[in-house]
């Protein structure tokens, strides 16, 4: 078992845990939502997704932002993760990346799908 994201407090009073699969999930979602500069200890980790929230919507920015988000996952985690495919978009007022991987250690298949709102202005 690891230790779950977002970090809380079970009831039984002690640190959440997750299963190792689910664990990898949560570290995926860690890092493609982590500004660089965000962690004091890990000054480069980070994809800073959040930031595509307020970028203009066209198909030359999302490619690119496709190739970042796939660097820095093999970057971050390709120790436990073989990323197979990954998929960015941004169908009106939402950010939707999804993520299909290969968990190193186990050899399962495993498919994330991140849904962020874009703010209102």
């Amino acid at each position: 078992m690891e230790i779950a994201y977002p970090f809380h407090i079970d009831d039984r009073g002690q640190v959440a845990d997750a299963p190792y699969d689910a664990h990898v999930e949560q570290l995926i979602e860690q890092l493609l939502f982590t500004s660089p500069g965000e962690r004091v200890n890990r000054p480069t980790f980070g994809c800073g997704v959040i930031r595509l929230l307020f970028a203009p919507d066209n198909d030359a920015l999302a490619t690119a932002n496709q190739f970042l988000i796939q660097g820095e996952l093999q970057r971050w985690l390709g120790s436990l993760i073989q990323v197979r495919s990954l998929s960015f978009q941004s169908p009106g007022a939402t950010l939707e990346i999804t993520v299909q991987y290969v968990v190193q250690r186990t050899g399962r298949s495993g498919t994330a799908t991140f849904v962020r709102p874009r703010p209102v202005p």
